[in-house]
């Protein structure tokens, strides 16, 4: 057991205390030796398929981590105002975590009250790591919050913000500036023709 115990360790240490029971079925260890750890109190459910180390120290990002293995068989991409956050562009602070799957991710279960998942088929180009966690790029998060309808005001202080601390190039955050400009005349005009 004290085998199991170590293997389980080193997967979950990578990933602030989580494994899920696709890692441990690839790593050799029988989803089954999670549930007995979990009914023995040295792993709790985080969710369906996703277990936590007790004994593992807390962090504060470890909403987010969960919510990457959440999906279980994909990992899950943060992105959206999540991604925002990460990448400390503009002052939004999301209520809920925003992953993106694979466009063809079908969810079986329930998803948590607090994560809104997103469906795209990302490039490699697209994402990238933070604190080891797969987050789209800044320039990703922006053309993924216009596209959401996330408000311009926002995503002008993402821009703004991206290029000031050099997540953005001045090419790119000028691409976008128009693209966000575009987009907010494509929303008045359409609001125009309702009215």
């Amino acid at each position: 057991m004290r085998s199991t115990y170590r293997a389980v360790y080193a997967l979950a240490e990578e990933q602030m205390g989580y494994v899920t029971t696709a890692q441990a079925r690839v790593a050799g260890i029988q989803p089954m030796a999670l549930v007995m750890m979990a009914r023995r109190g040295v792993v709790d459910r985080a969710s369906h398929g996703v277990y936590r180390l007790v004994d593992f120290p807390s962090y504060p990002l470890a909403q987010l981590m969960h919510a990457t293995l959440w999906p279980n068989e994909h990992r899950g991409v943060l992105s959206h105002e999540t991604a925002l956050a990460l990448h400390e562009m503009s002052d939004v602070d999301p209520p809920a975590v925003h992953i993106t799957v694979p466009a063809t991710y079908r969810v079986q279960r329930a998803t948590p009250r607090h994560m809104i998942v997103h469906r795209a088929d990302l490039v490699p180009e697209d994402v990238m790591q933070i604190e080891r966690m797969p987050v789209t790029t800044p320039e990703r998060t922006v053309r993924d919050c216009l596209g959401a309808h996330v408000g311009p005001a926002i995503l002008r202080q993402a821009i703004e913000d991206g290029e000031r601390w050099g997540r953005l190039t001045p090419v790119v955050a000028a691409m976008l500036r128009e693209e966000v400009r575009r987009g907010a005349l494509h929303v008045t005009a359409v609001a125009k023709e309702g009215a």
